[in-house]
């Protein structure tokens, strides 16, 4: 499989150690991280053709992915 941009640990390598605890302590963070780990896929199957779908969609996914890294950074940062 091709590299997947905009995994969470790339996007907040200073915070690696803090997604692991809190995936395994806060059962809310741990549906966040899952989610935009799907939603991330979802985008990038759908940029890179191998899962097509119209632009409307993939803006709202991109959109949802965007609203999930900042309440995901919300956590890391408190």
């Amino acid at each position: 499989m091709s590299h997947t941009p905009h995994e969470l640990p790339e996007e907040f390598p200073e915070h690696v150690q803090k997604m692991h605890d809190l995936k395994s302590s806060d059962a809310h963070f741990a549906k966040l991280f899952d989610d935009y780990h799907d939603i991330n896929r979802a985008v990038h199957r759908a940029e890179t053709n191998v899962e097509p779908m119209d632009d409307l969609a993939e803006t709202e996914l991109r959109k949802k992915r965007a609203a999930l890294k900042d309440e995901i950074y919300r956590y890391l940062a408190a």
